[in-house]
């Protein structure tokens, strides 16, 4: 079911009088299953009697994004490649520039269908494209459960006052989305991509018949040309990556692979073993409690509906299990949402409430027993063993515990020579080194280390009322020791 508030008409264009197709401009969302915006536009196809044909702009320059972010993502659009052409649709991959991406195949277009992003490059990207379209573009809401004007028009301060607004729209909300299967192919469809020479010519992916380097056996095949080829994974990726301008500083991770099919093999793993103890076992850093489903929801692999639907109909879990798992699913996470969206300065120290900014200042002056600079919290060079350990893991693995990130970002406040540093300082390594970062998850959860949709606490030296945290409290709940060893083993 797609729900009329999933929809918002970006323009008021005239529809395209000798359109040959509808296009699916796809950012956000980069999957095929459960992708309202994906099924909205081969349901107007349908309607039109046209092929449909999806795009993607394979930016360059998404901010704070390196080595490690793309290869997951390309990772993910090598399965979204192979299901289209599967179902009949033709994916155009191009190094342009997103909004150039689309308004390269425009002028064939009846209409434009998109996703929706929060952050603000995500927005100019789709005002862009709104702007000097020939035809009308569409946004289809589906990287949330609930559309974010529909719980709230305004900027929510803590989870409460969000719960008690979003948990009746819930039922009406948690509905199955049934799929649509494409009327008409559209992969012999010509799309004339060296046409618009005023925005320098759009054009698929220019890649060779065979690698320069290639070896003996390696496959000849592109995964993601729009070639009609066979998915052969990553020497492409490598060799497309070589000639993109991005950051290459941080390597690729090893213990998550991007892509659709990961994020449901994670997500079955997830609640067949692990959902009926969330609640104790989820934020334990030594122990297997987490989903790791976060960077499949950032690059939009797997729609949260899929989640909750999967964990709401398992079997022989306990519901308080269920409802743990769906406050941080849909509760926390569309929060942030909330945050991103009506805060456009989500990035900035500035964002914070007044009273953890006032606190915090009160105490700026106050004597730090540690002082670390960026590049020492950088390389885990601190003296405390369980920070480092998880700025390690962070660094290896791409992901972190919840509790030890929240814990690593007290800190970074602890030990910085002033609270806006740590806030950038946080913010800066948290977006570089994780595959769920530059996420509104991630902006919250690093504003929240300092204050951000939390409450004043008890009075002391550095944070004031902001909520503190410590060894001590780390060592009481959880086996420190084991976690400091899981980290030794990811480091051999």
């Amino acid at each position: 079911m797609i729900h009329q508030e999933r929809l918002r008409l970006l323009n008021d264009r005239p529809a395209a009088a000798r359109a040959r197709f509808v296009l699916y401009w796809m950012q956000a969302a980069q999957r095929v299953r459960d992708n309202h915006a994906l099924t909205y536009a081969v349901r107007r196809a349908n309607e039109l009697g046209l092929p449909l044909v999806v795009c993607f702009g394979l930016a360059g320059g998404f901010p704070e994004a390196n080595r490690r972010h793309y290869t997951f993502l390309l990772q993910g659009l090598a399965e979204v490649e192979k299901a289209l052409a599967a179902a009949g649709v033709r994916f155009v991959l191009t190094r342009r520039p997103p909004p150039v991406a689309a308004l390269d195949l425009a002028p064939g277009a009846a209409e434009i269908v998109t996703d929706r992003g929060y952050l603000r490059i995500q927005k100019e990207w789709r005002d862009a494209v709104a702007r000097a379209a020939p035809c009308p573009v569409i946004q289809v809401e589906t990287e949330v459960v609930v559309p974010v004007e529909a719980v709230s028009s305004k900027e929510e301060y803590a989870a409460a006052t969000l719960r008690r607004k979003i948990t009746p729209l819930l039922e009406a909300y948690l509905q199955p989305l049934a799929a649509t299967v494409p009327e008409r192919s559209s992969l012999g469809t010509d799309l004339d991509l060296a046409g618009a020479p005023e925005r320098g010519g759009g054009k698929d992916l220019d890649l060779p018949e065979r690698l320069p380097e290639q070896e003996d056996g390696l496959p000849p095949e592109s995964p993601i040309a729009d070639r009609g080829r066979r998915n052969v994974g990553d020497p492409w990726i490598e060799y497309l990556l070589s000639s993109m301008d991005i950051d290459r500083s941080v390597p690729p991770v090893s213990r998550f692979r991007g892509g659709e099919s990961e994020a449901r093999k994670l997500l079955s793993s997830f609640i067949q073993n692990r959902l009926r103890s969330y609640r104790e076992a989820h934020n334990d850093p030594a122990g297997p409690g987490a989903s790791h489903l976060s960077p499949y929801l950032h690059f939009g692999q797997i729609s949260p509906l899929t989640i909750a639907l999967a964990v709401i109909k398992m079997r022989g879990v306990p519901q308080e299990e269920k409802d743990a798992f769906l406050e941080e699913l849909i509760v926390r996470r569309e929060l942030s949402m909330n945050f991103v969206h009506y805060r456009l300065d989500y990035d900035r120290y500035e964002s914070l409430p007044d009273w953890a900014m006032a606190t915090l200042s009160r105490h700026g002056g106050d004597e730090r027993p540690y002082r670390y600079r960026p590049d020492e919290l950088e390389g885990a060079r601190t003296h405390d063993p369980y920070w480092n350990a998880a700025q390690r893991e962070m660094v290896i693995t791409g992901k972190m515990s919840n509790y030890m990130r929240m814990y690593w970002g007290k800190k970074i406040l602890e030990w910085s020579a002033s609270p806006r540093e740590a806030f950038h300082v946080a913010l800066h390594l948290n977006n570089k080194y994780a595959l769920d970062g530059r996420d509104p998850n991630s902006f919250a959860g690093v504003a929240w280390c300092f204050g951000k949709h939390d409450r004043p606490w008890g009075e002391r030296p550095i944070f004031g009322t902001v909520r503190y945290m410590n060894a001590a409290g780390l060592r009481r709940k959880f086996d420190m020791k084991a976690y400091l060893h899981k980290i030794g083993e990811l480091e051999k």
